[in-house]
C-alpha cells in the first residue's frame, strides 16, 4: 500500500466502536438491576436467554408484542426530557400483553442513533431499565445501533420487543365477554404514547411556552405535563386477572376508546361509554379546547384520561374495584356491553360517536 494513501478508520465515517463499548459497561448495573426468575441479567451475548420454567410456568403460552415510543420522542430531544421515553417504550409494550392475560417477562430495545452521545443514550436507557422494574419484566438485551447519515444531529429512535406467558387455557380473548358485562376504566397518566403528531402541530401553530407552567397547572412545566410517561398497568392487573375476575382487557392507545375496545370483543357484543361517567382531566380539556377539536375526534385520538378498559361481570365490579383502588389505580365505571354489532359507541351530553362500521380485527391501534 502507498504511503500516500490515507488510512480509513469507522470512526472518521463516524461510527465509535469505544463509545459503544463504554456504554454497554455503563448499562450493565441497569440491565442487572432488572433480574428476576428465569433470566440471569447479564448482557454482552448474542442473543438473551429466559427460562420460564424457573419463572413458575408448567404450559405456557407465550404472547410477544413490539412497539415504540412515536413523535413524542421528538419533544423529549428537543427539550432535552430523556430520562422517562424509555418508561414509555416498555409501557406500551407490557400493557399489550397484560391485556392477553400474559405476565411480561423480558423484554430487548433497540436504539438507533446517527452519532452516539453516550450520557442521553444512559438516560434513555435508566427508563427503560425503570420500566421494565415497575412491569416485573428483565431486560435481557438490546441494540445500539450508530449509523451516520440515517438522522439528523441530536436525533434518535427507539424500539422495543417484550415477551411474556400465560398458561394455557387461561389467557383472555374475549370470547367470555357477553351483553350485561360492566366496563371498568383505569385512570390513564396523561397523553401516554399516542396523538403526538397533533400535540405538537398544536405547540408550533399556538406558540404554546413549553418551558413555562401549565395554564391549567401551575404547579407543573407544560412540558412536563405533556411528556409524562404512559402508565404501566402490569402489578395491579395481574394479580386480578389470574384470579379470573376479568374477562377482557382494553389498551386505550392509537384509535382511542373507539376502536380499541371492538379488538377485545366476541361478534354480537358491543360496548357503549357513557362519556359522562368520569371528569375530563384538566390537560384533555386544554387539548380540547386549543384545538377546537370535536368530541369524537378526541374520543378516536386520544385515550380522554382512560388508560385501560376492563371488562367483567356485575359481580365482580366491587371486588375488582376494591383490589384496584387498592393497588393505587383510579378505577372508575364507564360503560357497559350491550347486544348489537361489534363495535364501540360513546356518548353523553356532548353527542353520540361510533367506531368506523367497517372496522377490521386485524387493525393496530
Amino acid at each position: 500500500m502507498s504511503s500516500d494513501t490515507p488510512s480509513y478508520t469507522y470512526e472518521q465515517a463516524g461510527v465509535s466502536i469505544e463509545a459503544g463499548n463504554r456504554l454497554v459497561k455503563a448499562i450493565g448495573p441497569l440491565v442487572k438491576a432488572t433480574m428476576r426468575p428465569g433470566a440471569d441479567g447479564e448482557i454482552g451475548g448474542f442473543g438473551g436467554f429466559f427460562d420460564p420454567r424457573a419463572a413458575g410456568y408448567k404450559d405456557p403460552l407465550l404472547v410477544a408484542g413490539n412497539d415504540g415510543v412515536g413523535t413524542k420522542l421528538k419533544l423529549a430531544i428537543e427539550n432535552d426530557k430523556h430520562d422517562t421515553v424509555g418508561i414509555d417504550l416498555v409501557a406500551m409494550c407490557v400493557n399489550d400483553l397484560i391485556v392477553q392475560g400474559a405476565e411480561p417477562l423480558f423484554f430487548l430495545d433497540y436504539f438507533a442513533t446517527g452519532k452516539l452521545d453516550n450520557g442521553v443514550a444512559e438516560r434513555v436507557i435508566a427508563g427503560i431499565a425503570e420500566g421494565c422494574r415497575e412491569a416485573g419484566c428483565a431486560l435481557i438485551g438490546g441494540e445500539t445501533a450508530e449509523m451516520p447519515g440515517m438522522y439528523a444531529a441530536g436525533d434518535y429512535d427507539l424500539a422495543g420487543f417484550c415477551v411474556g406467558a400465560v398458561e394455557r387455557g387461561e389467557q383472555l380473548t374475549g370470547e367470555r365477554v357477553a351483553p350485561g358485562h360492566v366496563l371498568l376504566g383505569l385512570a390513564s397518566s396523561g397523553v401516554h404514547s399516542n396523538g403526538y403528531s397533533l400535540v405538537r402541530r398544536l405547540a408550533t401553530d399556538k406558540g404554546w411556552k413549553l418551558d413555562r407552567p401549565a395554564l391549567f397547572d401551575q404547579d407543573r412545566l407544560l412540558i412536563d405535563v405533556l411528556i409524562a410517561p404512559t402508565r404501566i398497568y402490569v402489578k395491579s392487573l395481574l394479580p386480578v386477572v389470574r384470579a379470573g375476575h376479568i374477562d377482557a382487557l382494553a389498551h386505550i392507545t392509537g384509535g382511542g376508546l373507539l376502536e380499541n375496545l371492538p379488538r377485545v370483543l366476541p361478534e354480537g357484543a358491543r360496548a357503549v361509554v357513557d362519556a359522562d361517567a368520569w371528569e375530563q382531566s384538566r390537560l384533555m380539556a386544554f387539548l380540547q379546547s386549543q384545538g377546537n377539536i370535536e368530541p369524537g375526534e378526541m374520543a378516536r385520538t386520544f385515550n380522554c384520561g382512560i388508560g385501560m378498559v376492563l371488562a367483567v361481570t356485575p359481580d365482580n365490579v366491587d371486588a375488582v374495584t376494591a383490589t384496584l383502588s387498592d393497588a393505587g389505580e383510579t378505577v372508575m365505571r364507564i360503560g357497559e356491553i350491550v347486544e348489537g354489532q361489534r363495535g364501540c359507541t360513546v356518548r353523553g351530553s356532548a353527542g353520540t360517536w361510533s367506531a368506523r362500521e367497517d372496522w377490521d380485527a386485524g387493525h393496530d391501534g
